[in-house]
């Protein structure tokens, strides 16, 4: 695991010359030696997508230094389970889930989730209503961090280096900190676009199943 991280930050250097991007090492689908080998390698933070799993899997961890992003698609009514145990909320997407977070865990830090490739189904609010969530966020007393994406489902390298190219530049335009985008198959075009944070499963702990 050590020589993994350490040729993923070669590639992200390489890609990303003088920046300084975070790695979320993206546990799910794997068991709680993931997350152990995940700290034990170095990274502080690590990614889940699925509320039961999460809760599962950090108990069994236990206390390890690492500090948990729920990045799945979140339902309101598991915001409750999930309020003592992740520190960084990125997969906020609409009104509902500011008000339960910001019920649940006051000043909580989050990420608005921009569907960026437009696609139908797919978790993240519409390019054109991200100002606004970040305002109800802040109003509400959340800590708004920045932006975070998915790449399309097509994974065409034009079609997703036109969402993380419009992902950065509404990152921008609110002057936030924080642009989460990229995963293990479109890692480059994201630090080409100005990722300071990506999130990582496949390159790290290979193939799930």
């Amino acid at each position: 695991m050590a020589g993994r991280v350490a040729d993923l930050r070669t590639r992200i250097a390489g890609h990303a010359p003088g920046r300084n991007v975070e790695l979320v090492a993206v546990t799910k689908g794997f068991g709680p030696d993931a997350v152990l080998a995940a700290a034990a390698a170095g990274c502080t933070m690590v990614g889940e997508n699925y509320a039961q799993e999460a809760r599962a899997k950090l108990a069994a961890a236990g206390d390890v230094g690492v500090r948990l992003h729920f990045i799945g698609n979140l339902q309101s009514n598991k915001v409750r389970q999930l309020a003592p145990i992740v520190d960084v909320w990125e997969s906020i997407d609409r009104p509902s889930l500011l008000g339960e977070v910001a019920k649940r865990r006051p000043g909580a830090t989050v990420l608005v989730q921009v569907n960026a490739a437009g696609e139908a189904g797919k978790g993240g609010c519409r390019p054109e209503a991200v100002a606004d969530l970040v305002r109800e966020a802040l109003d509400l007393g959340l800590d708004v961090d920045g932006l975070m994406a998915v790449g399309p489902t097509s994974g065409e390298p034009g079609a997703t280096r036109r969402a993380f190219e419009l992902t950065r530049s509404l990152t921008s335009e609110l002057d936030l900190p924080t642009c989460s985008m990229g995963m293990s198959h479109d890692l480059e075009i994201a630090l080409e676009c100005g990722a300071t944070r990506v999130r990582i499963g496949t390159a790290l702990f290979g193939e799930r199943h």
